[in-house]
């Protein structure tokens, strides 16, 4: 069997400031946008072929995301993936039958206040709650692009006022990304520990109950498939994905990723346009594989 990797290669960063990577992974957890799918939401061929490849070297893959559990489930026959997963950033987890193992819901009252502070600053705010999702503007910015990108029919209401208990997820849009930075700020401030705010990509702000997240979401999933955190690798491209990050054996950053994510990870890769995540699975995941050097997977 090879040893590992003395040093990232071209492409990919060994970060320093945090412990040393795990030398054995036998389960990945994944952001999907932003970092296994391209901008256009697609699987690249690189992708579709790597994923049974972590499966012949004994590597699990789960998914977690800021998607709605059932906005992920375009991936789940493609890649083979027969793992519990988590959406809403940890505010749900489903199991691989599809059934609820977990969920979370935002304060009602903390919700109202949510909206009314998205409101005030022309953001436009979706709810998502018991396996729907909830809007006020069928003509929204990016409500057209969320639905080909999850493939969830929204749910067009006049008001949320009676749509606050069960909220899994307050999603907030805009085109102003500067604007939904001050904003993400302004909320994460207002209602403290009372809820979790971070952006999943520069035009949304996801807002969620506090202890949903993507790390604890994470532990949660190693947890089912019988897995030490120690032996889990994680990546991702957003704020959203730090958490799951810091918890990790192994962290990896999209080349895409903003600098403070990058500076939360072992290495970072390539972006997901230039096929990053195969890369990293290839340089960083298979090396520390139970199964590395065996017949079919090179060593």
């Amino acid at each position: 069997m090879s040893t590992l990797p003395e040093a990232p290669l071209q492409g990919a960063t060994l970060k320093a400031g945090r412990h040393d990577p795990s030398g054995r992974i036998r389960l990945l957890v994944s952001d999907i946008d932003g970092t296994l799918v391209t901008r256009t939401k697609e699987l690249t061929p690189a992708v579709l072929e790597m994923a049974p490849r972590l499966r012949d070297a004994s590597v699990q893959l789960a998914l977690v995301s800021s998607r709605p559990a059932r906005g992920m489930d375009m991936f789940l026959q493609p890649l083979g993936i027969d793992t519990p997963r988590a959406g809403l950033n940890g505010g749900e987890i489903l199991a691989p039958d599809g059934s609820l193992v977990a969920a979370m819901a935002l304060d009602p009252q903390v919700a109202r206040i949510v909206v009314e502070t998205l409101d005030e600053h022309g953001v436009d705010s979706w709810l998502f709650a018991e396996g729907s999702w909830l809007i006020r503007r069928p003509d929204g910015a990016y409500v057209a692009q969320e639905h080909r990108a999850v493939q969830l029919e929204p749910v067009v209401v006049d008001s949320f006022a009676s749509h606050y208990h069960k909220v899994g997820k307050i999603m907030g849009s805009s085109a102003d990304y500067h604007l939904l930075e001050r904003v993400e700020k302004n909320v994460q401030t207002l209602l403290g520990d009372r809820v979790n705010a971070h952006r999943s990509q520069s035009y949304y702000l996801d807002v969620t109950h506090p202890d949903a997240n993507k790390g604890r979401a994470a532990l949660h999933l190693a947890d089912l498939l019988g897995v030490p955190p120690a032996e889990m690798a994680c990546i991702g491209d957003m704020s959203n994905d730090i958490a799951m990050l810091q918890v990790a054996g192994v962290a990896i950053a999209m080349g895409n990723a903003t600098d403070e994510v990058a500076a939360a990870a072992h290495f970072v890769t390539d972006s997901n346009e230039q096929d990053g995540w195969a890369t990293a699975m290839e340089r960083f995941i298979l090396p520390r594989s139970p199964g590395y050097g065996r017949p079919g997977e090179a060593a």
